[in-house]
């Protein structure tokens, strides 16, 4: 009798954690190895940015690039990894001139943010004043951000 019992918990207790497991892949869909830069960087370049604004991973190993294609035109275009083809693309004419970071600028905040531990990222951020946000996870899950500027680590945060 004591068996009958125990196998509805025993089955209830791995249907919790199958589903806890479920959400953590899902969590994870929407990030991207640090490894993969040099793909995001590639194919964004191959599209035309000159200049990068901000670097968002998607769901499903996509990611979005915000930058500039010359001094004219802003462009935000979403990737399809897997393919290499854009999949929205979405551009304008601004006055005032490109600002942002170069790929060499990027891999280098990316470098600095890897010796801090970052292990994934969800997002590369720039502003016009060349600080650099980028926010993701280290080797444990834990979410990190950090920022730099000139080539320096400004603030490291865990959450």
């Amino acid at each position: 009798m004591q068996r009958n019992t125990q196998r509805p918990l025993v089955l209830a207790g791995s249907l919790a954690l199958l589903m806890g497991a479920a959400g953590l892949a899902q969590a994870a869909d929407d990030r991207l190895a640090t490894e993969r830069l040099d793909e995001v960087l590639t194919q964004a370049s191959d599209f035309g940015f000159q200049a990068f604004e901000e670097i968002e991973a998607k769901r499903g190993g996509r990611f979005e690039v915000e930058g500039w294609l010359d001094d004219e035109w802003q462009a935000e275009v979403s990737f399809d990894p897997a393919s290499g083809e854009s999949l929205r693309e979405e551009r304008r004419r601004r006055d005032g001139g490109a600002w942002g970071l170069s790929e060499a600028e990027v891999r280098d905040a990316m470098a600095l943010a890897v010796a801090e531990g970052l292990a994934e990222f969800e997002e590369i951020q720039a502003d016009r004043d060349g600080r650099v946000e980028i926010e993701g996870y280290d080797v444990d899950g834990r979410e990190l951000e950090v920022k730099s500027r000139d080539g320096e680590v400004v603030e490291v945060e865990y959450d």
